[in-house]
């Protein structure tokens, strides 16, 4: 047998915890995407930070990038639209 999707469980059955989830996960991740787009920018701008600990700082902020953008929208549409499942390319 195949796996084609798994089931996500939901932090609440109440609509209005669901909204308070979804409003809380849109703060959080524009926050985290706010800070690591000014690191980008500090280490691209900044000649004095061409170092290996501003290499490291850059590579932190792209990685903490892909792994906001790709599974906090996801929870967030879950909580909105009120579904529980996840393809399994998606996950």
């Amino acid at each position: 047998s195949s796996l084609t999707q798994f089931l996500l469980l939901a932090f609440t059955d109440r609509w209005e915890l669901q909204l308070l989830h979804f409003w809380l996960f849109l703060a959080i991740s524009l926050a985290a995407l706010l800070a690591n787009g000014l690191i980008l920018s500090a280490v691209a701008c900044d000649h004095h930070l061409h170092t290996p600990m501003g290499f490291f700082l850059l590579n932190l902020s792209l990685t903490d990038l892909g792994c906001i953008c790709t599974t906090v929208p996801k929870a967030m549409h879950n909580s909105l639209w009120d579904t529980t499942t996840i393809s399994y390319t998606g996950c």
